[in-house]
């Protein structure tokens, strides 16, 4: 394939438009980044939200448990009551014997039970701690998703007016590249974005780092249009090797 062409073209033109390229990329992946960056706030609000209310399910469970507890505390005292009452008037020893083994069944239940029940309430405190601690981070995801939501926007319109000016820079930049090498430049820009272009880079190609032949580094030397052979890129001489 051949790489070279008797078309001249300056190594200056070339150098412009690969920096304009550049600048398109840069620019176009800058504005891309905008909308992904609110979505990650997005995603870390859904996600305090989702342990906010994951907790107050859990919260509201175990209170649920703990109100029963309570009242099967509750109910077990009134039946010791009962039979304490039912005691003191036990028509026999056997009957009387029955109650006071029940009696001590249910107290050592109660205090089973009333262990479980301070426990729960620990518990229970130790989760409002937590859930409060979730509600400061929800406020805070919130209020910094907000600040971001505003800043990036504000960039995404400076960004916009930039890659305006760019694109207009790059229009008036095009009407300079010769008419027979246009349509190649074009399609290879569109295929490729700024890797259609590369800079040499010692004896290599600045792209894809394929060395040069003799040949390719002379006709660079008389601003002669060479792509690369491996990358087909458009070589230029970069600013520190002007043509001797």
């Amino acid at each position: 394939m051949s790489t070279g062409s008797n078309i001249e073209i300056s190594a200056s033109l070339l150098r412009t438009l690969h920096r304009i390229h550049r600048q398109l990329t840069d620019l176009r992946g800058q504005l891309s980044r905008g909308p992904r960056q609110i979505k990650a706030g997005e995603a870390m609000v859904a996600k305090a939200q989702a342990d906010l209310d994951e907790l107050q399910e859990k919260l509201k469970k175990t209170k649920l448990a703990s109100d029963e507890k309570q009242l099967q505390l509750k109910s077990r005292e009134a039946r010791i009551v009962e039979i304490n009452v039912k005691l003191n008037t036990a028509a026999s020893n056997r009957e009387f014997t029955t109650f006071k083994e029940q009696i001590a069944a249910d107290e050592q239940a109660n205090s089973v039970l009333s262990d479980e029940i301070l426990e729960g309430l620990e518990y229970i405190d130790e989760l409002q701690a937590e859930l409060d601690s979730l509600k400061s981070e929800l406020d805070k995801q919130k209020s910094e998703h907000e600040q971001r939501v505003v800043d990036v926007h504000a960039k995404m319109e400076r960004l916009r007016s930039e890659l305006e000016r760019v694109e207009a820079e790059l229009v008036e930049t095009e009407k300079q590249i010769p008419s027979a090498v246009r349509p190649d430049y074009e399609r290879l820009t569109a295929s490729k974005g700024e890797e259609a272009l590369a800079p040499i880079d010692g004896d290599s190609c600045g792209g894809c780092y394929q060395t040069l032949t003799t040949q390719v580094m002379s006709q660079l030397q008389l601003s002669r249009l060479v792509r690369c052979p491996n990358c087909n890129a458009f070589l230029y001489l970069p600013e520190n090797r002007r043509v001797t």
